[in-house]
């Protein structure tokens, strides 16, 4: 082989090792993160129905109502109540 090709071949070879060795310490950094989020949701929208249920206000916990909490936080909550309100 010629050296050249020696070179592109390592080049490679260093890029996945590199890729091996960093990725899972960002997917892992992510996935936490979200999981954190996801949790802080569902707690929210529980909270929320629980004390929600006094005053006469019920906001469903599915898929999409704990998306749309996990992603906007408590502008998502309030925005899950104002359609809850005004259009339901």
């Amino acid at each position: 082989m010629d050296t050249m090709t020696m070179m592109i071949v390592g080049f490679f070879c260093f890029i996945f090792v590199y890729l091996i060795v960093r990725l899972p310490q960002k997917v892992s950094r992510v996935l936490g993160t979200s999981v954190v989020r996801l949790t802080i949701g569902l707690l929210l929208l529980f909270f929320f129905n629980v004390f929600g249920g006094y005053i006469g206000l019920h906001v469903p916990i599915n898929l999409f109502t704990l998306g749309v909490t996990t992603v906007l936080g408590i502008f998502g909550m309030m925005s899950l109540v104002a359609i809850h309100l005004f259009i339901l």
